[in-house]
């Protein structure tokens, strides 16, 4: 009986050594999937309300991807005193609407089953104000060249996740980088990749257009 008792204790010790070095990565393996955009730098992710479209906002306006396929589902042109670039995007609470932001703070509400703008933002309080969107450090003040990353880092249980230069990525825990995603084919070395978290996925997205899909353990 003790020698039964001292197998089972090894084996369930054996489960959670073999837990915790798993979840020491947190993101398993390569990406489990690709969804390929225009050629344009990936800086801003949102998943809809019910998990089936995929927002994209880039330096050229945004894109919404059916999640499951990847196929494109809209194009949405953005623009902003000459700038296209849109730091950050969100879907309403049904799924409806997007907002767009750009480098200026302006704000864009396209509908999603028309793919058209909205002519006003007066009904749209779902839509940040411009107090927050200053907070956010898009302000009317800010040129062209200024950057904003609004996904710069992330957290997921006990884990930091933090973008750097040429959209390395890092999982942090306890101080220590547990986990580095690079990617070469990164030509800018300005680019901060986006840093979602959905489900049991974690989403990021590369300065040549790829939006990548990691399994979370």
């Amino acid at each position: 009986m003790m020698q039964r008792n001292s197998l089972a204790l090894a084996a369930a010790l054996a489960l959670v050594l073999l837990f915790s070095n798993a979840s020491a990565q947190l993101a398993e393996g390569p990406a489990a999937r690709t969804i390929r955009t225009a050629k344009a730098e990936v800086t801003a992710l949102a998943v809809s309300p019910k998990g089936d479209h995929l927002l994209v906002g880039l330096n050229k306006g945004a894109e919404i991807y059916d999640i499951v396929s990847g196929k494109k589902l809209l194009s949405l042109p953005y623009n902003e005193d000459g700038g296209t670039t849109v730091y950050y995007a969100a879907f309403n609470d049904n799924g409806e609407y997007v907002v767009l932001i750009g480098h200026t703070g302006k704000r864009v509400v396209y509908d999603v089953k028309t793919g058209k703008p909205e002519p006003s933002l007066i009904q749209h309080r779902w839509v940040p104000d411009p107090r927050a969107v200053k907070a956010m450090g898009l302000d009317m003040g800010n040129s062209l060249v200024d950057r904003f990353y609004q996904q710069a880092q992330a957290t997921h249980g006990d884990y930091t996740v933090r973008t750097g230069r040429n959209g390395v990525v890092e999982f942090v825990r306890d101080d220590k980088v547990t986990r580095k995603l690079e990617f070469p084919e990164n030509k800018d070395q300005h680019h901060r990749a986006p840093l979602l978290f959905w489900e049991e996925w974690f989403i990021t997205g590369t300065d040549d257009g790829r939006v990548m899909f990691y399994k979370l353990l």
